[in-house]
């Protein structure tokens, strides 16, 4: 941040400036065209970015973790099979 401050120290006047700049640029959301210009609206906004970064992360992982445990009984099965080929 001290070199984007150094390039636009209007831009990035305080850490707050900065804390508005990085969840917005992480969460890419919007041209810049329409923004919140007071506090709250900021502060509600990166509150909602973060809740709609959660909406899709948090059944992510889930499904990940379930996609890695299905996979993981299948090897599991297959080995079972390969050291014992005639049990059921």
């Amino acid at each position: 941040m001290r070199f984007a401050r150094l390039a636009q120290p209007e831009a990035f006047k305080s850490i707050y400036h900065n804390l508005w700049w990085a969840s917005v640029t992480l969460t890419t959301v919007g041209y810049g065209d329409v923004y919140p210009v007071t506090v709250g609206g900021k502060v509600i906004t990166t509150f909602v970015l973060t809740l709609g970064i959660g909406v899709v992360t948090v059944p992510a992982g889930l499904v990940a973790t379930a996609l890695t445990k299905a996979r993981q009984l299948e090897e599991d099965e297959i080995e079972r099979k390969k050291r014992r080929p005639f049990d059921k």
